[in-house]
C-alpha cells in the first residue's frame, strides 16, 4: 500500500533524525572522520525531508486556493 505524502515526509524526517543520532554516537566514540561523513549524510537527509515537506505544503496551499475559487 502506498504511503501518503504526509507519511513519506514523516519517514524522511525520521531517517534524518536517525542519521543525526548515528553521527553523534560516532563523535562520542572519537571517530571524527565517520562522524563527519555521517553528519554530512544527516544534513542531506534533513534537506531532503525539508524539501519534501515544503513541496507538500505548497501543493496543499494550491489545492486550498483552487477550492476557494470554485
Amino acid at each position: 500500500m502506498p504511503q501518503s505524502t504526509h507519511a513519506q515526509a514523516a519517514e524522511l524526517h525520521n531517517i534524518a533524525a536517525h542519521a543525526h543520532k548515528r553521527a553523534a554516537a560516532s563523535h562520542a566514540e572519537n571517530d571524527h572522520l565517520s562522524a563527519h561523513e555521517m553528519s554530512t549524510e544527516a544534513f542531506e537527509k534533513s534537506r531532503e525531508a525539508h524539501q519534501h515537506a515544503e513541496k507538500l505544503a505548497h501543493q496543499e496551499r494550491l489545492a486550498k486556493a483552487a477550492k476557494a475559487v470554485k
